[in-house]
Parts: structure tokens; C-alpha cells; sequence
């Protein structure tokens, strides 16, 4: 755990502003009109994150003897669970895998029981959903959405609003975030990027790959680079938690904010396996099917690690009414 002086605490706080549910209502309209006219293009599918590179069987296993703040929810006591992974493109458009994006690694861990985050009974999974960042792209929802909005229309409208708010330097430093390079699924650390409860507790999550041998060449197909990796052995990967400290130093609301691991170092709580497992016969064909046709949402999951902050707040309205939209199925 962090050092003296890093406690985790447990007096983290959400602002909820009153206009909150109007405003998110809005703004998931807004997701589902571009999430139809996608679909139009490509055939049913989600409005963030449509390209699914690979889905995935995979296990977690929860390791024994972890701290006291770490023992929450699917983290209490030392279990296996079997898991869904779905690798995904962050674009709103089916596009090259050598295109700058962002890339999604979404996992969902099956077989856990208890009172759900959404307070609409008991859950019977729980879903994380990562990217390859460390942090979100804006503060908060508002600007997240007026991007989403210009980069709907086109690219060029999009850099339009950004040096529009950022100013010429601001939207090139902008860019330059969201086209940092990738290694691939199996090298790359992936983050939620927005906070989760562990309990009283307030937690960043992150998968740290155990794997560090690049190759090059896989960003002309994500997915068959890690079909290729699997062929020879699984993919491990560490799952960690970051507590949060204080306000200054973890913010809840303020998603723009890189948690600093020298003030909170992150906690290693379970390992994600990911199997060798078929390619190109029909038990594939069925395993995609299955994990492209179900929800991955931060709300899916139990009340102790219910999400937190704004950006979460905003996705309860917006995956919603996305999974409506296409008629997904929970698992």
C-alpha cells in the first residue's frame, strides 16, 4: 500500500450539479442520432468503440492476502472467475487499424453476486472498461461531447473545434495525446481513466501486461497480433488498483488529471488470463457474436464498485440508451 503521507482515504466526494440529469439526457441523445446514422453505414452497432477487433474468453484471478482497502467487492477473499474481453477501435467509424485512435480493452468478470450499482436488484457480472490513456480527454462531459459532435462530421470539423477552443498549439498538443503511439493489446498498459468505489474507497483501475516483446507489425490488424501471441501461450496481465489520496492530488470530478503513482502507487489485486483459445472455426464465430452483442457498461457491476465522477455519471444516461438502440443483451 502507499506510504505514509499516501494514505487512501475514504473522504472523497462527487459534485453533482442539479442540471445533471436533463443535461446527460441531452447528451445521450445526441450519441444514439450518430450511433443510428453509423449504423446506417455499417450495420447495427454501438456509437463509441464500433470496431471490434477481437473478442475474448479469459479468467481473474483474485490474489490472497491483499490490504484491507483493496478487500472490496469482487476483491474480498481469493476466487476465480471466468471473464468476457472485447478489444476495441475508440472511433466512431469502422477504419484502418493503422488510423491514430484510441484503443478499448474491456473486460467483464462472471459469476459475482451482489446488490447492483444501478439499485435495480443484484448484479451477476461486473464490467471494467479501459483505454490506453491515463487519463480522459476533458475534464468533464461537456467538451467531450462538442468534440464527439465535429469529429461526427468530419475530421477537419473536428480539429476546427479544437483550435477553436484550445487555441492552434492547444489542439496540436490535443492531437498529439490522442495519436500517441501503440504497441498492441498485449504490451500496452490500458486504464480506466475515471474512478470506480472499492468500498468506502475510491480506485482507478489499470492492466499492467506481463508480455514486453513488440512487434512491429501489428498495427496493420490489432486483433490478429494477439490471435498470433495466443497460438504460442496465454496473455497475463496484472490488474492494480490506484487509491485515491486527496482532491489536489486524485481527483474525483476532474478526469483530465493523471493520478500520480509516486503519491499513489498502484496495488496489484488479481491477474487476467486470457487462455489460448480457437480462431477461425465456428466456436469463434460464436464467441464474437456473443461478446459483440452484449453490454459493457461501468454501471454493470455491484453497488461496492459502483462508478464515480462526472464522466461516469454521464456514461449511466449514454450506454443506456446506446444498448437500447441496438437491442444489446446483458450476459
Amino acid at each position: 500500500m502507499p506510504q505514509t503521507g499516501a494514505t487512501p482515504a475514504t473522504n472523497w466526494k462527487e459534485n453533482i450539479k442539479p442540471d445533471e440529469e436533463e443535461r446527460f439526457q441531452r447528451y445521450a441523445d445526441v450519441i444514439v442520432s450518430i450511433q443510428k446514422d453509423r449504423s446506417q453505414k455499417y450495420g447495427n452497432g454501438r456509437g463509441l468503440h464500433r470496431k471490434q477487433l477481437l473478442g475474448l474468453e479469459a479468467s481473474l484471478e483474485v490474489k490472497a492476502d491483499l490490504p484491507e482497502p483493496a478487500r472490496q467487492g469482487i476483491f474480498a477473499s481469493p476466487k476465480t472467475y471466468d471473464c468476457l474481453v472485447r478489444l476495441s477501435n475508440g472511433s466512431l467509424d469502422i477504419n484502418s487499424d493503422g488510423d491514430p485512435d484510441i484503443r478499448g480493452f474491456a473486460f467483464k468478470v462472471l459469476g459475482v453476486s451482489g446488490k447492483s450499482a444501478l439499485g435495480n436488484g443484484n448484479a451477476s457480472s461486473q464490467d471494467f472498461l479501459l483505454i490506453n490513456h491515463e487519463s480522459f480527454s476533458s475534464p468533464g462531459v461537456d467538451p467531450f461531447i462538442a468534440l464527439v459532435q465535429a469529429a461526427a462530421k468530419s475530421k477537419i470539423s473536428a480539429l476546427g473545434y479544437l483550435i477553436r477552443t484550445k487555441g492552434f498549439f492547444g489542439a496540436l498538443g490535443q492531437l498529439k495525446t490522442l495519436s500517441k503511439k501503440f504497441t498492441g493489446f498485449a504490451t500496452e498498459p490500458f486504464n480506466t481513466v475515471v474512478p470506480h468505489a472499492c468500498g468506502p474507497y475510491a480506485v482507478r483501475v489499470r492492466l499492467q501486461p506481463m508480455a514486453n516483446a513488440i512487434n512491429p507489425g501489428a498495427k496493420k490488424d490489432w486483433g490478429k497480433d494477439i490471435q498470433d501471441r495466443l497460438e504460442k501461450g496465454p496473455l497475463v496481465y496484472e490488474v492494480q488498483l490506484q487509491f485515491f489520496i486527496s482532491e489536489d492530488i486524485t481527483p474525483i470530478e476532474d478526469a483530465s488529471v493523471v493520478w500520480p503513482a509516486d503519491k499513489s502507487p498502484f496495488v496489484t489485486v488479481a491477474t487476467l488470463t486470457i487462455p489460448q483459445q480457437s480462431f477461425g472455426d465456428e466456436k469463434q464465430q460464436a464467441r464474437e457474436k456473443r461478446i459483440e452483442g452484449t453490454i459493457f457498461d461501468p454501471w454493470n457491476g455491484l453497488l461496492e464498485h459502483r462508478p464515480l465522477g462526472e464522466i461516469m455519471r454521464a456514461r449511466k444516461f449514454a450506454y443506456y440508451a446506446s444498448q437500447q438502440t441496438r437491442s444489446a443483451k446483458p450476459e
